[in-house]
């Protein structure tokens, strides 16, 4: 692997530990601007997440209704009552987004498929990156006030569902991550700017609780005035 792929995953717990693990459970309160765009704001009530480590696949309760939930995986996203009766689901959802701008309203669909592949993706970095198929290579630092960050940019495969195909890790001096750079394909393709914050450790991995998502300029500089997605992460376990 890539010398600083490796350190940040040792960093996070090490990559004989995630070996162990196969699922991430996370009570979760998300907001931010976005989702009032897509004319879906959102509440600011606590949710279960569920998210499978070693395959692509993630849930949310309640959703919609208190006894319904998510099923993600990239070639399908439905909602489910809790018995497993499918309410609404579509195939192939990726293509659902074709021709969407930021202003384009999303339908409940839409933001359970975002929810799953942005939480998986949040919930298994930095290992993700060391999955097969993914391209990882050192690129510029960033210097961010008086530390200077390390990054990596990441090729994802075509079977992963993620906000683009290319993003960056940036990573500080101890290799834990401090930011994440992409571009949100399903809203438009515009350039995001992630701040993670108060890292704890859950039985064994080290992750962020906190994150902050902004659009960032034509510099790679985030534009603080709107908090595009909120993300505050409380009660996580890895099993």
């Amino acid at each position: 692997m890539n010398e600083l792929l490796t350190r940040a995953i040792e960093a996070h717990g090490g990559s004989r530990r995630w070996r162990e693990l196969t699922q991430a459970r996370a009570t979760i309160v998300s907001g931010g601007s976005l989702f009032a765009r897509k004319g879906l704001p959102q509440d600011p009530a606590p949710r279960q997440m569920t998210v499978r480590l070693h395959e692509e696949r993630a849930s949310i309760t309640p959703f919609g209704a208190p006894d319904q939930k998510t099923d993600f995986t990239p070639a399908r996203i439905a909602v489910q009552k809790l018995d497993g009766r499918v309410v609404a689901e579509r195939q192939d959802p990726r293509t659902s987004f074709s021709g969407h701008v930021l202003e384009t309203p999303w339908d409940a669909l839409d933001r359970a498929y975002f929810n799953g592949y942005a939480l998986w993706t949040y919930l298994t970095t930095p290992f993700l990156l060391a999955m097969p198929g993914f391209a990882v290579t050192e690129i510029e630092p960033w210097r961010e006030g008086d530390e200077l960050w390390r990054g990596l940019r990441a090729t994802f495969p075509p079977e992963i569902a993620s906000h683009s195909t290319d993003q960056d890790f940036y990573f500080g001096p101890d290799h834990l991550l401090r930011r994440h750079d992409y571009h949100v394909d399903v809203a438009g393709g515009f350039a995001a700017a992630q701040y993670v914050y108060d890292c704890v450790e859950a039985d064994g991995i080290v992750l962020p609780t906190r994150r902050r998502a902004y659009r960032r300029d034509s510099d790679g500089r985030s534009i603080p005035d709107e908090v595009m997605v909120s993300i505050d992460l409380s009660d996580i376990h890895f099993s």
